[in-house]
């Protein structure tokens, strides 16, 4: 099939579960990137996984996320890309590049999924933005994802609250005091350390809210330095205590640059919560030293199986350590031990493969 055909196909199968079969859908995509993109398919070959032999899902052979910061993972040439997400890191790190050929299948991924996980009921909700705007930030997905909140789901009255300076706290607090005034549901959303840095400035200022029914939180990713590290339980405790939201209300968002469909869970009144995702990304907790599933209930290595993921690679293997539950898995926090030990062995596998015959 072509990219075209491609898109249009996820995009309905985003749209409509019934309209495809998932596993018709992930084996078409393994095809198109084993024919376009040569490292994938020296790996492939190696690995004795072709789409003559791969006959399920389950079978696609996962791409290292860190093979992301050193191969080129596109079926098209990279120039023609609309969108080049980045991974986040110093200037001197090597940032992962995910390239988007079109940005519809990335944008109907989240506002679907987020439609359902997020805003439920309400098809609309005044947003402050705990983050940068995407002219700041033109190579962050987050970025992008936010701004897609907003546009989206979004008031005319939701506003960015970063500035240069960090948290514009004039105008946040005027709209915290607005919405516990007039009973109008406020939402949150943006990165985990920008909340630590509004609860760090309202302890300090000793000012607490109590936001209407309705009201709710979204953040996300982890604190990267550029904050204190707040466990979870900590953290929204603290958002219950000063802004008036309940842990049911405040849901986190996982998801990672290399992706394009994001897991949620349910709220946090429970920790550590599950994390799900939507019907086009399927999720295996593996070995990563044999690639086997382990056994449910145990700790492994999450691999994600993303179909909107159709010109980089649809099956990846994280660093990130899990646990399968029966409504999806928890997330455990970064590989360590043996497992970073298998993912570490994966990484130079692939680039062993890639490279050389690239």
């Amino acid at each position: 099939m072509t990219q075209k055909e491609i898109i249009t196909a996820i995009h309905q199968y985003i749209q409509n579960e019934n309209s495809h079969d998932f596993n018709e859908l992930a084996l078409m995509v393994f095809r198109f990137q084993y024919e376009n993109n040569s490292p994938y398919q020296s790996f492939c070959i190696q690995k004795r996984k072709t789409p003559r032999t791969v006959k399920h899902w389950y079978d696609i052979p996962p791409v290292p996320i860190q093979a992301f910061k050193d191969v080129t993972l596109s079926c098209i040439d990279k120039n023609d890309a609309e969108a080049i997400f980045m991974t986040s890191g110093t200037t001197k790190q090597i940032k992962g590049k995910h390239y988007h050929p079109t940005l519809d299948i990335f944008d109907a991924s989240m506002t679907v999924n987020f439609q359902k996980r997020f805003m439920q009921k309400q098809p609309f909700i005044k947003m402050g933005i705990l983050f940068p705007d995407e002219l700041q930030m033109p190579n962050s997905s987050l970025a992008r994802y936010l701004y897609l909140a907003k546009k989206t789901y979004g008031t005319k009255e939701s506003h960015y609250l970063l500035t240069k300076d960090g948290i514009h706290t004039e105008l946040l607090v005027s709209e915290l005091t607005r919405a516990e005034q007039t009973g109008e549901p406020y939402a949150l959303l943006g990165a985990s350390y920008s909340f630590v840095h509004l609860l760090d400035y309202l302890q300090e200022k000793q000012l607490s809210f109590k936001l209407p029914e309705g009201s709710k939180f979204l953040d996300t990713g982890g604190y990267k330095n550029q904050s204190r590290h707040v466990e979870a339980a900590e953290f929204y405790n603290a958002l219950n205590t000063h802004l008036g939201v309940e842990k049911k209300d405040c849901i986190n968002m996982y998801g990672m640059t290399e992706l394009s469909t994001q897991f949620y869970d349910d709220g946090n009144d429970s920790d550590p919560s599950v994390k799900s995702g939507p019907h086009w990304i399927k999720t295996r907790v593996v070995n990563p030293l044999t690639g086997l599933d382990v056994p449910k209930g145990e700790s492994g290595v999450l691999v994600h199986y993303d179909l909107a993921n159709f010109n980089s690679a649809v099956a990846i293997l994280t660093e990130d350590l899990g646990k399968e539950t029966d409504r999806g898995f928890l997330l455990l926090g970064r590989v360590k031990g043996s497992e970073q030990k298998g993912c570490s062995l994966a990484v130079d596998e692939f680039l062993r493969f890639a490279k050389e015959n690239s």
